[in-house]
């Protein structure tokens, strides 16, 4: 489903496909994190990033902890709302703005370590962020834990809107 596609997102990534592979997903986790600074300041990981899916990661440092030494419940939130903000921004023309419409976060367990966050859209939904002036989008993630449960489930619904208002 690669197409040819351009925006603010996707030039950060064509930034960084020449540089070699570990050193590529730490210079583009960097660059993103400069660009949206929450996720820079917990130090979100970014595995893949693609128009068609984004796999990130946090890990279990005492920056992200709670309490009883796990990642804290607000960081799980975060990384789920990155890496579908993520899958979004990647097919969004840059004179349209997104915005997180709701965010629904259901806690099942305690997490196991560090966490990864797998978000994907479908052809249809991409074709709808890249095509429709305003709109909304229900985007899936998943949520892992290191033992390979899922803590929370997440449901991310995405607007679009035009950068200026006519």
């Amino acid at each position: 489903m690669e197409q040819t596609f351009s925006n603010a997102f996707s030039r950060i990534v064509a930034k960084f496909e020449k540089v070699p592979g570990p050193l590529r997903r730490w210079a583009r986790s960097k660059a993103f994190g400069r660009y949206v600074k929450f996720a820079g300041t917990a130090g979100i990981d970014f595995e893949e990033v693609s128009t068609a899916r984004v796999i990130c990661h946090i890990r279990n440092v005492s920056k992200n902890q709670n309490h009883i030494k796990g990642v804290h419940a607000a960081a799980m939130a975060l990384l789920a709302e990155t890496a579908t903000g993520f899958a979004v921004g990647m097919n969004l023309p840059d004179d349209k703005l997104p915005l997180l419409k709701s965010m629904k976060v259901e806690y099942k367990k305690r997490a196991q370590g560090d966490l990864k966050a797998v978000a994907a859209l479908t052809a249809e939904q991409i074709n709808s962020v890249r095509t429709l002036e305003k709109g909304d989008v229900l985007v899936p993630v998943t949520v892992t834990d290191e033992s390979g449960n899922e803590p929370i489930i997440c449901e991310m619904v995405w607007a679009w809107i035009p950068k200026k208002r006519n």
